[in-house]
């Protein structure tokens, strides 16, 4: 049997992919400027870590204009919703098997 670090994937795993993909789960679709600003990310960097995720197709970039000003939603993929919970999957069990073994 893996361990379960074994099953963490390297690019959900980075704290701030992680934190993309939790939000986006959590809402249909997301704004690159909410994110930006509760990642606390340069818009660089937000780009980067999106780009990453995209080519992995774990999320889809909408882009469209508000008016005349132009916006980019985030919205996670089937495969992206499998991917965050097969990652709190590990991490659960890494909690469970830490908690065994402190209450020993």
């Amino acid at each position: 049997m893996t361990h379960p670090t074994g099953r963490l994937s390297d690019v959900v795993h980075q704290r701030h992919r992680l934190g993309i993909l939790a939000i986006a789960d959590e809402a249909a679709k997301v704004e690159f400027t909410y994110l930006h600003q509760v990642l606390e990310l340069t818009r660089g960097n937000l780009n980067r870590h999106l780009a990453v995720l995209e080519e992995a197709g774990l999320i889809v970039l909408e882009k469209g204009y508000d008016g005349r000003r132009p916006k980019t939603r985030v919205v996670i993929t089937g495969e992206g919703r499998a991917a965050l919970s097969a990652e709190l999957a590990a991490f659960e069990e890494l909690v469970r098997r830490h908690g065994d073994r402190t209450h020993r």
